[in-house]
């Protein structure tokens, strides 16, 4: 049986990063994942999961060697964002105003994946299982033991869960979630625009849902579309041209002309872990938290969930695997999670209806907030994790 430190389950991005940092620490780590990212190549068409990496994330993945992989690659950066419901009340946020370059970077999550994994091959106690699949957890004195479909048998000191929302890890340890849905689906949509690169990400709120535009590289973007189930699964089924006529009629005219290049739905489900660990055990990213992604928030509340743990590992040295240790872990970021679920949901709560008196208040509040510079850069920190 081969023994290892830690075994991460879960090779995505979370799980990529957690594996190399606690690698670069010393540890002897293992990583099972079910499938390899493809490799890149710029002829791709875009993906349709991308994420808005903030700056806190940018840190984390330069220290871990894997952004300059990112940039070898593609991604596009942007400078402004804007909310709104009624084009007169807007709240507008801008990369000058807070003496940056950029609030942050669109970039394909296969490609993040795939710049993590690229680092693994230069580190010597970094063990990749990749195509596998774990059937099971036992719990030992000061560790566990993993058993592989293939029957093979790994045991590790603390085993992490970094396998999504349905985390296998999370229900083998019997740590049970809160969790509800939203009655809502959201549809992603690439499109090649007729302008070029943006610069700026924008947000309409609806009744039905909110409408948002990611820019892409080149003459393309990323479409958000939040609506009932039913309608989503209508348009799943239309044709691009009878797609692209809907959207047409739903979406503001900032987005300009435009042709439907890809699109695909899910559900929309918040989830929270009642606890992030038990002994040996400990959760990271969807696993321990799924949220809203109104703002793009998902991956880098992961990325943080990383950081942390690698602070509290390497300040602990030698009682690393202690349950002490995770629970400093919980305590730094499980309030923090909290609060980002919280916030994301009083806002789609509040947008979400057509009540003439809250949507009133809620305008004004837009209009009050987008003048309010020292609130902004408030709020605007804190998502970006400055």
């Amino acid at each position: 049986m081969k023994q290892y430190d830690v075994i991460v389950a879960g090779g995505g991005m979370v799980g990529a990063a957690t594996a190399l940092g606690l690698a670069k620490l010393g540890l002897d780590v293992a990583v099972l994942e079910g499938f390899a990212p493809r490799p890149f190549a710029n002829t791709q068409p875009m993906d349709l999961r991308v994420s808005a990496i903030s700056p806190h994330s940018v840190a984390l993945l330069d220290r871990l060697g894997a952004w300059n992989e990112v940039l070898n690659m593609r991604l596009c950066p942007f400078k402004r964002l804007e909310t709104w419901e009624t084009p007169e009340c807007r709240t507008r946020f801008n990369a000058d105003d807070m003496g940056l370059e950029q609030l942050g970077y669109i970039v394909e999550n296969r490609l993040l994946q795939l710049a993590l994994w690229q680092q693994f091959d230069n580190i010597d106690n970094l063990t990749l299982y990749c195509p596998s699949k774990m059937v099971s957890t036992t719990p030992i004195e000061n560790g566990y033991i993993v058993e592989l479909e293939n029957t093979q048998q790994l045991q590790c000191r603390l085993l992490i869960g970094a396998d999504g929302a349905n985390s296998q890890v999370r229900q083998q340890a019997d740590i049970g979630i809160t969790a509800w849905d939203y009655r809502q689906h959201c549809m992603l949509i690439n499109i090649e625009t007729a302008l070029p690169q943006q610069d700026i990400t924008w947000q309409q709120f609806t009744p039905a849902g909110p409408r948002s535009f990611l820019p892409l590289s080149g003459h393309q973007g990323s479409l958000v579309w939040y609506d009932s189930p039913e309608r989503i699964r209508r348009l799943s089924h239309m044709t691009s041209g009878q797609l692209q006529t809907e959207i047409s009629a739903v979406f503001p005219e900032e987005l300009g002309e435009f042709s439907v290049v890809d699109h695909g739905s899910f559900p929309l489900t918040r989830r929270h872990a009642q606890t992030y660990y038990k002994p040996n055990v400990v959760l990271l990213g969807d696993a321990a938290h799924t949220i809203n992604p109104l703002a793009g928030q998902g991956v880098n509340l992961g990325f943080k969930d990383v950081d942390v743990l690698l602070q509290e590992i390497e300040a602990a040295g030698e009682h690393w695997a202690e349950s002490s240790v995770l629970d400093k872990y919980q305590r730094r970021r499980r309030p923090d999670n909290l609060v980002m679920q919280t916030g994301m949901d009083f806002f789609y709560v509040a947008f979400s209806n057509n009540i003439a008196p809250l949507k009133f208040i809620r305008n004004a509040g837009l209009r009050l907030a987008d003048g309010a510079a020292g609130i902004k850069k408030q709020v605007l920190k804190y998502a970006m994790g400055l």
